[in-house]
């Protein structure tokens, strides 16, 4: 999932039109273009109201806790719920492949030898019905689903519909799911070095019942432990019209289901999932602290387990640059998102296959990430989607390092202004009419002259006085 670890935005809430089909499912379909489950005559993408302004929290379920358990994750929600989160995403809770499984003390990315210290990986699913009893039950799910709600939060798992484990209970059962090699063996996906998984055949899904096997498996979850919804990893190799009967069919059992994509696809939008991960905007973020682009390329998220195992932490990737992508990440667009760790302004790559639980000494980073999601929640202008304000771009006087925006909506309005670049600059930017009061700000200081500067990587956050 390349759904970041520290700060992410997970982006692009589009709010659908109206349209109306005729009903069906993927039993009397024989082409994709035919499904399209069991939605009601006048169908539309309807986004849930507590979504309007909520923020995100990715779970590491192995590295979270010492114990790296449901039960010992569970005790931590009230202070995660502190943070100002609404949404648990936990990562793959399911068991794990044991068949080419990666990592222990090879490399990463080969196979690892047996009797090594290798978990594999949580995104190699092994059964997707069940609860990889290294983590737990399925009680113990249920509990803490059960008491995330009690706190007022929500629960989506991350779902891996691409691929699973070589030895997947499927591969047995219905080996017709699988796209085979010229030999009749099962294949990784092609093009990748992704040697612990099989490839689905979804160009086939319709007739060889892997839609419906697939939509059922999720529905297992949202019926029988409550959950919320689904993060979907690599959603772009799975066909949108699988997605938008899964979609009609969980709605069935809850009207309210939220469906997160780790993808950049705008037909995803359509009748599929609520949100998407900015991509493109991330890796801008990653050339600009590196001093490869200015902020005129500005006119997301910074991390998550994917970049903090593979491209390094957030003090590596961004060094001193780090709080004002964060800030920036979680103001332009939409649901700031916050990976296990970064609250302790965590400074490691967490092991992807092997255990290695987050050092969280004093939360150090906590105050300031909840003052991010605090403002997400207080303010209009800041809230998801078509529910909040779209960004506009504010002329100031430096603008390869200043980049500033205003979001308004209603009566709330919001200013974020942000030095992008290593060098002081003085802070010059066309304000919008009112009057307005920091939130939250670093880096802003008064030169010899009485003029306000920007250090390098400052940035300043405001919010329109209300009468």
């Amino acid at each position: 999932m390349k759904k970041v670890i520290l700060f992410g935005s997970t982006i692009c809430v589009v709010l659908l039109g109206f349209s109306v089909v005729s009903c069906g499912d993927v039993v009397s379909a024989s082409t994709p273009s035919e499904v399209v489950g069991e939605g009601e005559v006048e169908d539309e993408l309807k986004h849930a109201v507590w979504s309007k302004n909520a923020t995100i929290y990715e779970v590491n379920l192995r590295q979270h806790t010492a114990e790296g358990t449901l039960m010992a994750f569970k005790n931590d929600l009230p202070r995660i719920k502190e943070l100002g989160v609404d949404v648990l995403w936990l990562m793959p809770i399911h068991p794990i492949g044991e068949v080419n499984r990666k990592g222990g003390e090879n490399n990463a990315n080969f196979i690892a030898e047996p009797g090594s210290g290798s978990l594999g990986s949580p995104y190699s699913v092994k059964n997707y019905v069940e609860v990889n009893p290294d983590y737990g039950t399925m009680e113990d799910f249920v509990s803490v689903v059960d008491e995330a709600h009690n706190l007022g939060m929500k629960v989506i798992l991350d779902w891996v519909a691409n691929h699973s484990a070589f030895d997947c209970d499927w591969t047995a059962h219905h080996r017709g799911y699988y796209l085979l090699d010229n030999t009749g063996n099962l294949q990784p996906p092609t093009g990748t070095n992704w040697w612990d998984v099989s490839q689905f055949d979804w160009e086939h899904g319709v007739q060889n019942g892997l839609y419906d096997g697939m939509a059922k498996a999720m529905e297992f979850w949202v019926s029988e432990a409550a959950v919320d919804g689904f993060r979907c990893d690599v959603a772009e190799k799975v066909p949108v019209e699988f997605w938008e009967m899964a979609r009609r069919r969980l709605e069935a059992i809850n009207p309210e289901v939220f469906m997160l994509a780790e993808a950049d696809v705008a037909e995803h939008h359509d009748r599929a999932f609520d949100m998407s991960c900015a991509w493109h905007y991330h890796h801008l973020t990653n050339e600009i602290a590196k001093g490869r682009e200015d902020a005129t390329v500005l006119v997301g998220f910074v991390t998550n387990h994917d970049e903090n195992s593979w491209n390094g932490t957030i003090s590596e990737r961004y060094r001193d640059a780090g709080d004002a992508m964060v800030v920036l990440s979680g103001t332009l667009f939409d649901m700031p998102l916050i990976y296990s760790g970064q609250e302790s302004g965590m400074d490691k790559r967490l092991r992807f296959f092997e255990k290695d639980t987050i050092e969280w000494g004093d939360y150090s980073k906590a105050d300031f990430y909840r003052s991010i999601n605090t403002l997400h929640h207080d303010e209009e202008a800041m809230w998801n989607g078509d529910f909040g304000g779209t960004p506009v771009v504010l002329r100031n006087d430096s603008p390869k390092s200043i980049f500033a925006f205003s979001k308004k909506k209603g009566k709330s309005e919001v200013v974020v202004i942000l030095n992008l670049s290593a060098e002081e600059v003085p802070l010059s930017v066309e304000m919008p009419e009112g009057e307005f009061q920091t939130v939250m700000s670093s880096g802003v200081n008064l030169n010899d002259s009485g003029e306000d500067m920007l250090n390098p990587w400052a940035y300043t956050v405001l919010s329109k006085l209300h009468e």
